[in-house]
Order: C-alpha cells, then sequence, then structure tokens
C-alpha cells in the first residue's frame, strides 16, 4: 500500500487493487496541498472530526464519487443535511469494513465543529482510527489530539506497526507530547502530521526524531510524496 501526504492531515491510501481511500479531505485552500496533484478515484473516506482543516473537501468529493464516508454519527447527521446519503457512522471502540479496510474509532482530546454559513455546528467527539489492512498489519491515525495515557490502551489492543501523529503544537501535541505518545504506542515507524501549514505550527520531523532517538523512524514526506508501506 501507498501512504500519500496531501499535505496538514490529509493523507491518501492507495491499496494493491488500486482502491483509495483518503483521510480528513482538505485540498482547496491548503497551503500545503501538492500544486498539480490529481485526485483519484475514492472509494471511502475518513473523518476524524469536524473542523474545515479536516473536511474541507468532503461533501464536494462524497457527491462526485458517491464514496462511503466513516464519520460520528453527529458529522453523519450534517453530511445528511448536505444531500450525502453515504455516509457510514460509528462511535468510539467500534468497528467496520470500508473499501477492503477495516476501521476501528479511537479516543483523542480535541475540539469538533462545522462552520455553516453563519452558524457552528456541532460535530461530535474528535477522533483518530486504527486502520487494518487485508495483512493485518495496523496503523494509528491520531487525528487531532493531544498526547493521553490510554494510548497505551490503543497498543495493547490493537498493536499499530506505524502511527501517523500531529506535531505541530498549539492546536495539537508539538514533539514533546508526540515523543511520549510514541513511547506509548511502542510503534517503531511515525509519520509526522499537522505541522507547518500555518506560521503558528512550529513543531518539527527534526525535533521530534530528536527525542524518539534512532530506534525510532521519522518518516519526514513531502506534500504530494508516497510511503510504501
Amino acid at each position: 500500500m501507498n501512504i500519500t501526504w496531501l499535505g496538514h492531515s490529509t493523507f491518501l491510501f492507495t491499496l494493491g487493487d488500486r482502491k483509495n481511500v483518503l483521510i480528513d479531505p482538505w485540498i482547496h485552500g491548503n497551503p500545503k496541498s501538492p500544486q498539480g496533484f490529481n485526485l483519484p478515484h475514492i472509494d471511502a473516506m475518513l473523518l476524524s472530526h469536524g473542523h474545515g482543516d479536516h473536511t474541507g473537501d468532503a461533501i464536494a468529493i462524497a457527491k462526485k464519487d458517491a464514496c462511503p464516508v466513516v464519520c460520528n454519527f453527529e458529522i453523519s447527521l450534517w453530511l445528511a443535511s448536505k444531500g450525502i446519503e453515504t455516509a457510514r457512522p460509528m462511535n468510539k471502540g467500534g468497528a467496520q469494513t470500508v473499501a477492503g479496510l477495516r476501521v476501528t474509532m479511537t479516543h483523542a482530546f480535541h475540539s469538533s465543529s462545522m462552520q455553516d454559513g453563519e452558524h457552528v455546528v456541532y460535530g461530535g467527539e474528535a477522533a483518530g482510527y486504527i486502520i487494518e489492512l487485508p495483512d493485518g498489519r495496523r496503523i494509528y491515525f491520531a487525528g487531532d489530539t493531544n498526547v493521553f495515557g490510554d494510548m497505551r490502551l490503543i497498543a495493547r489492543l490493537y498493536e499499530p506497526d506505524l502511527a501517523i501523529l500531529p506535531i505541530g503544537d498549539l492546536y495539537t501535541m508539538g514533539p514533546k507530547e508526540a515523543a511520549i505518545a510514541v513511547e506509548f504506542l511502542g510503534v517503531k515507524h511515525v509519520i509526522p502530521m499537522h505541522y507547518g501549514t500555518f506560521p503558528p505550527l512550529t513543531g518539527t520531523p527534526e525535533a521530534l526524531q530528536e527525542l524518539v532517538g534512532s530506534d525510532v523512524e521519522v518518516i519526514e514526506l513531502k506534500p504530494g510524496e508516497a510511503y510504501a508501506y
């Protein structure tokens, strides 16, 4: 499988059978979105929470590709109000299979809402996902969060091989907290996200690498670059 970073917290998972799963779709207006990248047909989307920098293109893509959209119950209601009938709502601890991937919703500590015209719509609780590949390997996509002690429980329950963690600071954890998350999760491979998009997001992969040491691989992707997993 290829994991392509599309800037900020947007990732495209391309499976061996050419199915494409998009996570937290924010392309238009994303200053880190790779120029000239052509988004393929999307077979499923995962939404971690309701902020515009994670859902900005969800409605347009869902309408174009008629793909299932995995999200919490509150976001599914908002999507339905916009004419999206393919939402696949779930909640924390639950699991379902989309596009050949088994996804389990996990906890995250963050706010969640949608800006709808002049109104702010409650977006339920923010979440992360355990994404299990057909061969049994598991990826932990943390979503926007700080570090929390139950990441040890995520490690015990799901034993992820790879973690995708925010490191930017200010709105999520920074490198110091992310290093503790790596320790709690017991992973040896980390892809950083949610950094460098705007000047206040000051965390860097280099800072995380220094903190976790040489036993952990920090995979620094450029926007548009794919990691073969």
